[in-house]
Parts: structure tokens; C-alpha cells; sequence
């Protein structure tokens, strides 16, 4: 999965030949999993219609302030458009447009949009040789990215009028890896490998029936999602869990017991600079495992237990260069057991959460929890979903 699914991507087309491109444009956006608004100048119509770019978008294309055909005509506001996106791409950006780009003219919806924008803003130039190589041109060019707008160069190639040379707008597949590569390249953890591990574990007593308990994988799963939209290549070894993930950056290998998990541990922490220790693993499993279905009797049955191996506490007796980092869910004692645990197990952070807490624990969206550090500093935070918990979890790592 592309690192802009889930975006919000406002394209703006202005009055260029290569506007044909934008439709193969927006398919791309929408098969990475972004969420496409068109904004048009009135001249782009003449090149690819507003009809073709709504029904590849599914959202309605805008291209004037509001329809004066409709006496009832709503405000096509500006500063909505450009507050909602999180990237804006204006191509093809032609050498007119980018001109009152530069020096703030507003006299369409288009440019009053972007100069409302608050997010990244790329364009794509796309214009005669000429005109590209002119002087005037390469000073916009220059001011424009001093405001922080980020150019697309054009590519060499054929033109419009005959000629051959720069000036030709990028391909719709060249833009979308362009704008990939940047958003990657200046994320905090671009180059990082973290480790997460996740969910339950189940531990086989017959072929029917385990030993297991309450955990989803949810916060571990939204770790692991916030760790790869920072630009991170995460490995996330996921127990038994109904919760499914799909990101270009996250590896998930499934397991089923502690000792899958620990043996995925196991192969993968050497090479991952972050770990993170969410699962919640059995500390024990049957020492006996039945081959067939054990049938019910009127005495009483018991099962005899053997420890699993502790991971957490492997990876804190083998760590190198590695953060890591560990979960206590305590019912008592729960700030005393936390820091026990943090220095037993060699950890640079322990995140306390309590089944005392309303709202935190298993099962559900949210969690409350204490931030431990090697330190011994102590942060706590209010209730806050696990996707919050996650960000200031990775906002505490960073600061280790």
C-alpha cells in the first residue's frame, strides 16, 4: 500500500494540453488509496472535462466560484478546499498559473484555493521549451519553492508545438513516485526497522481447545501503523486476531503460540532499531498436549503447566543498539510492578496501563496508560484512543 492511502489529495488542473494526463493522474491516486478533490481553472474544461474527472474522483469537480446557472447556487468555498487536503498537486502547472502563484493572484478558484492551502503544495510545470528556459520562468520557479511549494520537474521529450526539449509535464506514475519518495524521505523514522509484537497468544491443550485470553492486537496493530506512517519498515509479529492491517510498510508475520512468537523474535530483533513488546503472551502452556479431542468425564481434570519462554526479557539480555520497549497491564501495585519490570527486563520505556482504568485494557479502542522511562520519569496521560496512545508512545521514543 502506497504511503499516501488515506490521504486527502486535492488536484488542481489549469489550461495546458497535457490536462489529458490527469485523468490516468487521478486513477493513480485513487488505486494507491488516497481521497481525490478536482479543482479546475474555467480554460482546463477546454482540455479534459470536469464530468470524466468527477466520475474517475467520485467527488464533484469545482472550477468557479459557483454556478451562475443555478439561482440558488451554493459558495464553492475556497478556504474549505484548502484546509480539508493534506497534499495539493496542481498539474499541469502552466507558466500563467504559476505566475499569479507567485505573486498571489487570485481571480479564480483555483489559485484562491491554494493560497488558502495549508498543507504541502506540488506542481508540475508544463509548458513550451521557451517558455520554460525564459528567465521570468526560472524566477517563478525560484519563488515558489522559497514558499516552500515543492516542484515536479518537467521531463525532456517531444512538445506540443514540434520542438523537443524540457518542458514536458511528468508522467501521472513519475508525479505519484515523486510525491512518495518526498513525503517518505522527510518522515522521523525514514530508515528505522521497529519491531512490534502483537496480540495473543494461544496455547494447545487438544486439538479443540487452548489457553488463551482477551487481547485484540489493537494496540499493537495501531503501533505498528503509526511507526510506518512515520516512515519506518515495520515487522509486526501478530498473534490469533481478527483486526486485519494493510500498509506498504508493514510486514505482518502471523503466529499462534508464544513459541511462534518468540521464534519470530528471535530472527528479526538483531536487525530492528525499535521493539516494541505489546503482545500479550501466555506465561505458561500445558506441558502435555493431547493428540486427540479429550473427552469429558465426571472427575475432576487437571492440566500441568510448563513456562514459556519470556521474550521480552531475551530481548532485553541480548539488545545492542535497539530501543525497547515493554507493556504492563497491572490490577495492583500497578506504578511499583512497572518499574520492577522496566529494570528487570532492561527496557528503555515501559507503558502501565491498569484494568482499574474505565476504558483501558482489552477489547476496546481506547487505553489510559503511564509512561515509564529509564530514567525513572514518569508521564501520565488522560484516556485518549489507542491510534493517540500510539503517537505518544513513538512522540516518547523519540525523545529517548
Amino acid at each position: 500500500m502506497s504511503i499516501i492511502s488515506g490521504k486527502k489529495v486535492l488536484l488542481g488542473v489549469t489550461a495546458g494540453i497535457a490536462a489529458y494526463k490527469t485523468a490516468s493522474l487521478v486513477r493513480l491516486f485513487i488505486k494507491a488509496g488516497a481521497e481525490v478533490k478536482v479543482v479546475m481553472t474555467p480554460q482546463a474544461k477546454d482540455f479534459v472535462t470536469p464530468l470524466t474527472l468527477s466520475t474517475l474522483s467520485k467527488n464533484p469537480v469545482h472550477s468557479s466560484f459557483y454556478n451562475e446557472e443555478d439561482e440558488n447556487a451554493l459558495w464553492n468555498n475556497h478556504v474549505d478546499l484548502g484546509l480539508w487536503a493534506d497534499l495539493m498537486l496542481i498539474a499541469p502547472a502552466t507558466a500563467n498559473t504559476l505566475s499569479k502563484m507567485s505573486t498571489g493572484n487570485s481571480d479564480n478558484l483555483l489559485l484562491a484555493t491554494y493560497l488558502s492551502a495549508k498543507c504541502p503544495v506540488y506542481f508540475a510545470p508544463a509548458m513550451d521549451l521557451d517558455m520554460y528556459i525564459h528567465p521570468s520562468t526560472s524566477e517563478t520557479f525560484k519563488k515558489l519553492e522559497e514558499f516552500g511549494n515543492i516542484m515536479i520537474p518537467s521531463e525532456s521529450g517531444e512538445l506540443a508545438s514540434g520542438l523537443v526539449g524540457q518542458g514536458r509535464m511528468a508522467e501521472p506514475e513519475t508525479m505519484l513516485s515523486f510525491i512518495e519518495n518526498d513525503i517518505l524521505g522527510k518522515l522521523p523514522l525514514k530508515g528505522k526497522k521497529v519491531l512490534i509484537t502483537a496480540g495473543p497468544t494461544f496455547e494447545s491443550i487438544d486439538p479443540v481447545r487452548f489457553i488463551g485470553n482477551h487481547s485484540t492486537g489493537r494496540m499493537g496493530i495501531e503501533l505498528a501503523k503509526t511507526a510506518a506512517n512515520k516512515g519506518a519498515e515495520v515487522i509486526l509479529v501478530l498473534g490469533p486476531s481478527s483486526l486485519k492491517v494493510t500498509h506498504g510498510l508493514i510486514a505482518v508475520i502471523p503466529v499462534v503460540s508464544a513459541k511462534d512468537m518468540y521464534e519470530a523474535v528471535e530472527k528479526e530483533f538483531d536487525n530492528c532499531d525499535i521493539a516494541i513488546a505489546s503482545a500479550a503472551v501466555a506465561d505458561y502452556r500445558p506441558k502435555h498436549r493431547a493428540d486427540q479431542k479429550l473427552k469429558k468425564s465426571d472427575s475432576e481434570f487437571a492440566i500441568q503447566l510448563e513456562r514459556t519462554t519470556d521474550i521480552l526479557k531475551w530481548m532485553g539480555s541480548v539488545k545492542k543498539q535497539q530501543t525497547l520497549v515493554g507493556f504492563a497491564l497491572e490490577t495492583e501495585n500497578e506504578l511499583e510492578n512497572a518499574k520492577g519490570k522496566l529494570v528487570r527486563k532492561n527496557l528503555d520505556l515501559i507503558v502501565l496501563n491498569s484494568l482499574n482504568d474505565k476504558g483501558a485494557g482489552f477489547k476496546g479502542k481506547t487505553n489510559k496508560v503511564t509512561l515509564i522511562n529509564h530514567k525513572s520519569e514518569i508521564k501520565s496521560f488522560d484516556l485518549k484512543t489507542k491510534a493517540e496512545v500510539a503517537l505518544d508512545i513513538f512522540n516518547e521514543i523519540n525523545q529517548l
